[in-house]
This record gives structure tokens, C-alpha cells and sequence, in this order.
């Protein structure tokens, strides 16, 4: 029977010797490894491992984690270990627009997000309280007063770290997420939008890739960062169109994207399956 099922994350410089260390560690925990990738960045001289393990039933997760520590002061690794005993916990944040939110609230519903607990759902508009409440989830009105949204930013702030939340999800989250924010929950809020950027980029994108007749529409989820839209990339996806396509339909086709791109990369943070490092990232599955 599986105890303590849990993933570890490695990133350090690449040198002869890390992977042999790491097996070994865990051998000696008797820990059985049920999945491990890894990739080396040749440019970057940076070495990246996903483990995933389990422990027999006498076994404990803060042994391997001391005892672990010792080896990655020795490689000079930054290092990752979490149980799935512990659900992450999960808020979304929205603003008028409801494509993201509804699909990922269906996906919790049907159980394709699991073992995570969305605590809470908040927005700048008291349109959603409805669909939220209808999916059993606390819904939380946060207006943003005139033009000053600092008040707005401090009170999503104080509903994150109440319900200690380990991820935030901007669903069409028309706000910009302030510096010590993103500080704090540094790769842990994941932000979708249209892939036209930086062609596209202020109002109406999709007015101006009508009239520029484009080929090709995405969706690009990422980590939030200080500077806008330009995070790392977790996920990206791609549809081709037409001249065929009028502005609505490039519309529809760009919310079909955002959902599936968004979700995706939701999937991938909670499976741990991300390693970060510059502004890139390394996805290991």
C-alpha cells in the first residue's frame, strides 16, 4: 500500500554523480521510485529532476527531507519535496469575463483536479457569485474602488493568505497583481492570455489580428512576474483560421484555447511536473 506518496524536484549544476546520490538517498529510506525524468540544459550547465516516490508504511517524510538536505548543500541544489498528503489549496481570481472560471470549475466537479482544494473564488465583479455558489465554492466580491486599486490588491491579498493558499489562478483577471504580491507567491500564480503578444499587444487584439488577416490564434499560460505578461511560459496551444473567420468567431476560437491551455497548466503545477529557472521553464512528464 503506498505511504507518503510524494514528488521531489531538483535543480542544481550539472556534474557527474547527482542522479546516484539522489537514488541512493532514497534507497536507503527504502523508497520505492515509481516515475523519474530529467533533462540537462547544456547552455545553462543546469541539471533538472523529477522523482516521484513512495514510502512503506513505517517510513516518514521528514527523515528523507533532513537527511535529503545534506545532499543538496553538496550540489548546490534547489530542491523541492511535497507529499500529496497535504492538498494544495487553490483560489481563482476573475474579472467580467466567466469562459475560464466555468471550465475550471467543472473540471473540480467531475474530480480532474484532485487531490487540490479550491478554497475560493474572487473577482471585481459580483457577476459570477451565482455560477460559484452553484459549484459549492465560497465566492467573494472585491470591488475595485475609482481608480486607486491598491484597496482591491490588499483585501485579495488578506483572503490568500487566510486560507493559506498555495496557488492563484488568474482566470481572465483583468487586475494587475502588485509586486510584493507576486514576491510572496513567487511561481505560484499562473496568468492566461492570447498568444498575439507582443504583435497584439494594449486593447482589442483580436480586432487588430482580423485586420491583419492571421493564420494562426493561441493561448499562452505562464507564471505572474513583476514585468506583464512576459513570466515564464508553462503552456502554450495553437488553432488555425481563416479569412473565413469575422471577429467573433476568432473570439470563440481564442476562449476554446485560454481553457484548454489554462487547465493544462493548472494540471502541471499541481502534479509538480514544473521546474523553474530564469525565465524559463523545463516541464517534466
Amino acid at each position: 500500500m503506498e505511504h507518503n506518496a510524494s514528488t521531489l524536484l531538483i535543480s542544481c549544476p550539472d556534474r557527474p554523480g547527482i542522479v546516484a546520490e539522489v537514488a541512493g538517498l532514497l534507497l536507503e529510506h527504502r523508497a520505492n521510485i515509481v516515475h523519474a525524468d530529467q533533462h540537462v540544459d547544456r547552455e545553462e550547465g543546469l541539471f533538472l529532476q523529477r522523482i516521484e516516490f513512495t514510502l512503506p508504511p513505517d517510513g516518514a517524510i521528514e527523515g528523507v527531507e533532513e537527511d535529503f538536505a545534506g545532499i543538496a548543500a553538496g550540489f548546490e541544489m534547489a530542491w523541492k519535496l511535497r507529499t500529496r498528503e497535504r492538498p494544495t489549496r487553490v483560489a481563482i481570481l476573475t474579472s467580467h469575463e466567466t469562459h475560464c472560471l466555468a471550465d475550471l470549475l467543472s473540471r473540480w466537479d467531475i474530480g480532474e483536479m484532485e487531490p487540490a482544494r479550491l478554497m475560493f473564488v474572487a473577482s471585481n465583479h459580483p457577476d459570477h457569485g451565482t455560477l460559484v455558489g452553484h459549484h459549492g465554492i465560497p465566492f467573494h466580491h472585491v470591488p475595485v474602488a475609482g481608480d486607486d486599486p491598491s484597496a482591491h490588491s490588499a483585501a485579495i491579498r488578506e483572503l490568500a493568505d487566510d486560507h493559506e493558499v498555495d496557488l492563484l489562478i488568474l482566470a481572465r483577471y483583468m487586475q494587475i497583481v502588485p509586486p510584493s504580491t507576486v514576491e510572496v507567491y513567487r511561481n505560484r500564480i499562473i496568468n492566461i492570455h492570447h498568444s498575439f503578444l507582443p504583435a497584439f499587444a494594449g486593447a482589442r487584439p483580436y480586432h487588430q489580428a482580423h485586420a491583419r488577416g492571421v493564420k494562426l490564434i493561441g493561448a499562452t499560460a505562464h507564471y505572474v512576474t513583476s514585468q506583464l505578461d512576459e513570466g515564464p511560459i508553462i503552456a502554450q496551444d495553437v488553432l488555425r483560421v481563416s479569412h473565413r473567420d469575422g471577429i467573433d468567431e476568432l473570439k470563440q476560437k481564442g476562449r476554446d484555447l485560454e481553457k484548454v491551455v489554462l487547465a493544462r497548466a493548472v494540471r502541471l503545477h499541481l502534479d509538480d511536473r514544473i521546474l523553474t529557472y530564469g525565465n524559463r521553464t523545463a516541464v517534466l512528464d
